[in-house]
């Protein structure tokens, strides 16, 4: 049963078309990487993906209660500690897994911590611990290796491939080799929205003046 199908989409940022033309599958056990340089619309892409914005165009097939999103924002509460974190998105989502979530992500020592006084890359770590509590299977992740160290991308790497393992997908927005070499991978320089589409009337007459 396919996870995730995109056919013939187009997502905008601003009014503005960013990417067109887009068509990819997620199968389960599949990661998908997003390439692309600064500004080309990776993280538009994620967010209508999420359902957090339309698409403009095209179609996105997917289960609504399938897909958990991580951004740029680890999403924590800083009075809360590391556990009750985990526990306040399981509730959300209605998962469970958090003792995995705490184990895999080297985060058991720090369990009883207050979100507030960990560290950036602690913060990260929780962060992406939240999807394994999640129960969803298609998780969409922007550049989820910020304040990481080698270590910690490795035990990110380790969390995805369970993840994988179970049957789940991944989309993954990210400039560095996560060393998942069975992910496929799609630059999305191509399917940059062509300026004459970016947008109609005053935007695309600003677009013309200053693209």
């Amino acid at each position: 049963m396919t996870l995730l199908s995109v056919s013939g989409l187009a997502v905008a940022r601003g009014g503005l078309r960013t990417l067109e033309n887009l068509n990819f599958t997620l199968e389960p056990g599949q990661a998908l990487i997003l390439r692309g340089p600064n500004g080309l619309g990776k993280t538009t892409l994620l967010r209508t993906l999420a359902g957090l914005q339309p698409a403009v165009d095209g179609q996105i097939a997917a289960d609504p209660d399938s897909t958990a999103y991580a951004a740029h924002a680890d999403g924590l509460k800083s009075a809360l500690t590391v556990t009750e974190n985990l526990r306040f998105w399981a509730e959300v989502f209605g998962g469970d897994g958090i003792d995995q979530a705490l184990s895999l992500m080297n985060l058991t020592e720090l369990a009883a911590r207050p979100a507030h006084a960990l560290s950036a890359g602690q913060k990260r770590r929780l962060g992406l611990a939240r999807l394994m509590v999640t129960g969803r299977a298609v998780w969409l992740m922007d550049e989820p290796t910020v304040s990481l160290d080698a270590a910690s991308v490795g035990l990110f790497v380790q969390m995805v491939r369970g993840h994988l393992a179970a049957g789940g997908g991944a989309v993954i927005a990210t400039h560095i080799d996560l060393g998942l070499a069975e992910a496929r991978v799609l630059d999305l320089t191509p399917f940059k929205a062509a300026a004459t589409r970016s947008g109609t009337g005053r935007a695309a007459g600003f677009n013309e003046a200053f693209g």
